[in-house]
């Protein structure tokens, strides 16, 4: 089997909690990583991340730096996300998301990879709202300048410090056992950090010639899912 070739991404968000893991698997696959941090923050790239330096809330700090050929995977967010975060949200994960599609616009990037969240829910509303807002966009520039983008949608990425939802286990598993509560089951399901990432590496190519998402469908166990796209 030929291994895919080398795919050069550019990554904001990248000294996160999913950035990091992300990264590190994309260098470990060959992929040439570059990452969008502030001033004097290039400590917290993955070793091997190539930092360049721009600020994630305007596009136009960094689309100049952008290739044609790249991947732009946008991964700024406020860490945490909960009900009380509603300002941060609109303050933070709406501007960056909307900064990342105007600078895949201008620079005419191969492809966009956008982490969202699952949705519809029945909480959380803030959240959903401005992702919501943003894959709106993603979706009007794939119509209007021929985007390729990708739409991830996990629910809760289960991981290193990120584990309290395990406790939630029971009510998943029996949300899918009974039938008008097992689709919102698997929607809103748990889904592991090494599952999300290797759904985003898996995501890099072949690069969609307009806007396609995926969402993430959970076993009950919270061990890990698989995506669908559509």
């Amino acid at each position: 089997m030929v291994p895919p070739a080398p795919c050069p991404i550019f990554v904001t968000g990248a000294t996160g909690y999913l950035g990091r893991a992300f990264t590190g698997a994309a260098l470990a696959r060959g992929h040439p990583v570059r990452g969008l941090v502030r001033p004097g923050r290039a400590a917290g790239l993955t070793p091997g991340v190539t930092p360049v330096e721009g600020n994630a809330l305007q596009g136009g700090s960094y689309a100049s730096q952008l290739a044609p050929g790249e991947t732009l995977v946008q991964l700024v967010g406020t860490p945490h996300p909960g009900p009380a975060k509603a300002a941060e949200f609109r303050a933070v994960d709406l501007p960056s998301g909307l900064a990342a599609v105007e600078a895949a616009v201008a620079a005419r990037v191969r492809h966009l990879v956008y982490v969202s969240v699952a949705q519809p829910a029945p909480v959380m509303h803030a959240y959903l709202a401005v992702r919501a807002e943003v894959e709106a966009r993603i979706r009007r520039a794939a119509a209007e300048h021929g985007l390729g983008a990708t739409i991830l949608r996990p629910w809760y990425i289960l991981g290193p410090g990120h584990r309290w939802p395990l406790l939630l286990v029971p009510l998943y598993a029996l949300g899918a056992r009974v039938p008008a509560t097992r689709a919102g089951a698997a929607r809103l399901g748990l889904v592991t950090l090494d599952t999300m990432v290797r759904a985003m590496l898996a995501a890099l190519d072949p690069a969609p010639r307009r806007a396609r998402c995926a969402s993430g469908r959970s076993r009950p166990s919270g061990r890990g899912a698989r995506y669908r796209g559509r």
